[in-house]
């Protein structure tokens, strides 16, 4: 005869999974998960590193061998015209080098490319540039992102990259700062909180694009009820150009352009604007540079239903 279930049992492995869940996230960012490496000396042309502008990337099919922008061009194709590598020769690739970057989460970052020096991100929004044929480190930045942040992220504590722009690295962390760090040296020039509610579970996991004298940035958090906007700062002082919110807000307050009284009308329902609304872009910017336009690509509403 089968005996019935205990019940403590039950309850055990329930408080397991819940805790598991809790706490799956929970890498710390601390010292000890940061991979301990020699950083290489500044390569010869190192007063030169980074220094990219809207015409070399508005120009970068000149360059093939480089992938400067965050889709390699302002199009945002992510097409590669190199042909060494093909159907022919795939057979004859090997490991060139490899780096251990000290976790075992995600890496979704596309890496920057330019002038042999190697930009991308790590998980907990840590920057690294590191000498694109041997590996080696040059620099590595950590901005100490708090671990319970992991607890607002939908989807891991990953990074999906930088933007390099006149000799600067932009990168935005976990916790919603976006930073400017000197390309040569890693050095942070300045840091702005992106966040305008910190009541809610904003998080930043894409990467910022940079042009015209501004670095883009939006965010994500849809998920968990905020509402979504991108906003354009200040390439050298990080000072607030603009900001563009993608649903309209609680109209009591006001409208910040026609664009969101327009849209208010169509929704629905008592005191929606409660929910956040969503429409996050966190991650899909593009620049135009013939319009001079920004394109950008919104997640999903909230609430979702």
């Amino acid at each position: 005869m089968n005996k019935p279930f205990p019940f403590a049992f039950t309850l055990a492995a329930i408080v397991i999974v819940v805790l598991y869940y809790l706490f799956w996230d929970s890498e710390e960012p601390t010292q000890e998960n940061v991979v301990k490496e020699e950083i290489s000396s500044p390569i010869e042309s190192s007063s030169s590193i980074g220094l990219i502008d809207d015409e070399r990337i508005i120009n970068a099919e000149s360059e093939p061998g480089n992938w400067i922008a965050h889709g390699r061009t302002y199009e945002e194709q992510r097409f590669s015209p190199l042909l060494k590598i093909n159907k022919d020769s795939v057979s004859d690739l090997g490991l060139a080098w490899y780096k251990d970057m000290g976790t075992n989460r995600a890496l979704e970052a596309t890496p920057i490319v330019v002038d042999g020096i190697m930009f991308f991100t790590s998980t907990w929004s840590r920057v690294y540039a590191v000498e694109a044929k041997t590996g080696k480190t040059i620099w590595k930045f950590d901005p100490e992102v708090p671990g319970e942040w992991a607890r607002k992220a939908c989807c891991d504590i990953v990074n999906r990259g930088v933007a390099v722009y006149e000799g600067k690295v932009f990168f935005a962390s976990l916790d919603g700062r976006l930073f400017s760090l000197n390309a040569e040296t890693g050095e942070k020039i300045w840091e702005v909180d992106t966040i305008i509610d910190r009541s809610r579970a904003y998080t930043i996991t894409g990467a910022p694009r940079a042009a015209k004298g501004k670095v883009f940035i939006g965010n994500g958090g849809a998920e968990y009820g905020v509402r979504g906007y991108v906003t354009a700062y200040d390439t050298e002082t990080g000072e607030q150009v603009w900001r563009f919110f993608t649903v309209p807000g609680d109209p009591s307050l006001g409208f910040e352009d026609p664009a969101m009284e327009m849209a208010a009308k169509t929704w629905k329902g008592t005191n929606w604007w409660e929910f956040g609304g969503g429409g996050t872009v966190w991650n899909s910017i593009v620049y135009d540079p013939d319009f001079n336009n920004v394109y950008l690509g919104v997640g999903n509403g909230s609430p979702w239903t």
